[in-house]
């Protein structure tokens, strides 16, 4: 987002490439960094970072020195995995021997689905995509937990019924509204949630997921609103 010129040698002059408007700069994407205390040995900026001070301090000598120092220490750990018999395991990419390069292993190829898809996000060094929808796994649970509650109030149902028929009721008992009611149609009634159904509530697994997926939807829609005033 800053300018960019071309300096020809030959002849000494310079050259403007690039010089982003304001708009360009508005568009920048946010630059998220882990904090420095919670890097690892490895991390970029911890494992540079003597390296970038002597070079923000314009010292090249000294850059150059803890370069050294770096790449030495590499070369030796190298040598001792190899004398030692043992195979370097990466954890984020994997090696292919018909083209000899390397790959990430988490990559995500697959289009940005705008219906589905909220925000994309690094953890651990693995790239991972928060969607909308529930997953399998607590559609499946959420499913059994409702079908068991469909259940039980078919056969609360069933067993009202049986204690009217064999009843006799008397006249005065026919005017009267019975203590047994008959449960809703299953087909009129929604799954979205257990205050929806007129059960009981859903186990505490799946509440405690429609509470988190109400709040991803409270948050998505906050998103929304702010890309429909930044379009405007």
């Amino acid at each position: 987002d800053g300018e960019v010129h071309i300096n020809e040698l030959k002849n000494g002059n310079t050259e403007m490439f690039w010089n982003p408007t304001s708009e360009v700069r508005r568009q920048r994407l946010k630059r998220h960094i882990v904090l420095f205390e919670e890097q690892t040995d490895f991390e970029s900026e911890r494992l540079w970072q003597h390296v970038t001070s002597a070079i923000n301090k314009g010292d090249q000598h000294k850059a150059t020195q803890e370069k050294f120092v770096l790449e030495e220490e590499q070369r030796n750990a190298a040598r001792e995995r190899r004398e030692s018999g043992t195979d370097w395991k990466p954890q984020l990419f994997r090696h292919d021997v018909v083209t000899n390069e390397w790959h990430y292993k988490y990559e995500d190829l697959r289009p940005w689905d705008p219906l589905n898809d909220i925000a994309q996000f690094e953890k651990n060094g693995i790239l991972q995509t928060m969607e909308r929808h529930l997953s399998t796994r607590m559609s499946n649970h959420k499913t059994t937990c409702i079908n068991s509650q469909i259940t039980r109030h078919k056969r609360s149902a069933k067993d009202c019924r049986r204690r009217k028929t064999s009843d006799q009721p008397s006249n005065h008992s026919q005017n009267t509204e019975s203590s047994c009611s008959t449960p809703e149609s299953v087909q009129e009634l929604s799954d979205d949630d257990g205050e929806y159904l007129g059960f009981e509530s859903l186990c505490a697994q799946c509440g405690k997921e429609m509470n988190h997926l109400k709040e991803i939807h409270s948050a998505v829609l906050s998103l929304q609103r702010a890309q429909q005033d930044i379009h405007r």
